[in-house]
C-alpha cells in the first residue's frame, strides 16, 4: 500500500497539472471501487475551479473554489495517470477518467480496486471519520520527540506496531517504520512506551529524515506504485533493512544479519544486533 512519501508524490505531480483549471468532464466506468462513488460526483466536482491540492497522512485532498473536498485513498493498486492531451483510450482499469480545461486528461487506475473516493466539505473536514483522528504530521513543526513521547506513554505494545497507527502520527507504514527504527537503532518489539527522552528525539527526527529523502526519492516502487507520469520511485534502492532478509546489516559489523519477524500479521525487517 502507497505510504506517506507514495502519496505525497501523486499530490505533487496533480498540483502541477490541475491547480487553478477546473474539471470539464467526468466519466465513471463503473459504479463503485472500495465504496460506491457518492451520489452526483461527478456534476459535483465539474466546472469549479481546483483551487488547492494536497494530502493527509495517506489520503490525497483535492479542493474545489466552492469549498468541495475530494478525499481520495489509492487502495493496495491505485494510482493516477496524467496525460497532456484529451483523446485518451482508456485502459481495462482505468475507473474515472477526469479530462479538465486545460485539455488534461486524469485517469484513476486501480486492478484491485481497494481505492476510493469521497466527498466532504473544507467545513466539514475536520470531523469527517477518515479523518478526524489522524495524528499529527511526522513532517511538519507539530510533530517532534515530546509529541512522540506523549502519543506513545499509554502505550504497552511494541514500538513498530504503535507508530503504524495513525493516531500516534499520521502516514507512516510498514516501509518507512522498519527503515526508521533501523536508523535510531531501536528495536521494533521495544515496549513503545519506554520510547521517551533522547531515545523518542532520535526516532521523531529520524521518521522525519527517512520520509524526507523517500519524497526527494519518488516514493518506492513495491508492487504497483508508479507516480502520476508513470514513472517508478527509487528510494527502494536505499532500503537499509527492508526486503533485505539474510543479507548482512548495513554496519558491516561481523556476523550481522538482516531479519525477519512478523508483527501483527506484518513482515519487520531489522537487524537485532544494532538495535536494542
Amino acid at each position: 500500500m502507497p505510504e506517506l512519501p507514495e502519496v505525497e508524490t501523486v499530490a505533487k505531480g496533480l498540483e502541477q497539472a490541475l491547480l487553478g483549471h477546473s474539471f470539464s468532464k467526468i466519466t465513471l466506468r463503473r459504479k463503485d471501487l472500495r465504496f460506491p462513488f457518492p451520489d452526483a460526483f461527478s456534476d459535483i466536482m465539474s466546472g469549479k475551479k481546483i483551487t488547492h491540492v494536497g494530502r493527509r497522512a495517506k489520503y490525497l485532498l483535492l479542493t474545489l473554489e466552492d469549498g468541495t473536498v475530494m478525499i481520495g485513498h489509492l487502495g493496495m493498486s491505485g494510482s493516477f495517470r496524467i496525460d497532456r492531451n484529451l483523446d485518451v483510450t482508456p485502459e481495462k482499469h482505468d475507473h474515472m477518467v477526469m479530462q479538465t480545461s486545460n485539455g488534461i486528461t486524469v485517469r484513476y487506475h486501480d486492478p484491485r480496486r481497494f481505492g476510493f473516493m469521497l466527498l466532504t466539505t473544507e467545513a466539514d473536514m475536520a470531523n469527517h471519520p477518515r479523518l478526524k483522528d489522524i495524528g499529527p504530521e511526522p513532517l511538519g513543526n507539530a510533530f517532534n520527540g515530546p509529541v512522540l513521547a506523549k502519543n506513545l506513554s499509554a502505550r504497552k505494545g511494541p514500538i513498530k506496531t504503535a507508530i503504524l497507527d495513525q493516531k500516534v502520527v499520521a502516514g507512516v507504514g510498514n516501509i518507512y517504520a522498519c527503515e526508521a527504527l533501523y536508523r535510531a537503532s531501536i528495536s521494533p518489539t521495544r515496549i513503545a512506551n519506554s520510547i521517551k527522552g533522547k531515545r523518542a528525539d532520535l526516532l521523531a527526527n529520524t521518521i522525519k529524515d527517512v520520509l524526507s529523502e523517500a519524497i526527494e526519492a519518488g516514493g518506492s516502487t513495491l508492487r504497483n506504485y508508479s507516480n502520476t507520469d508513470g514513472e517508478l520511485g527509487y528510494f527502494q534502492h536505499r532500503f537499509k533493512v527492508y526486503g533485505r532478509e539474510g543479507e548482512p546489516c548495513p554496519s558491516e559489523k561481523p556476523n550481522h544479519t538482516i531479519e525477519r519477524i512478523v508483527q501483527s500479521g506484518r513482515s519487520t525487517f531489522l537487524c537485532s544486533q544494532c538495535q536494542k
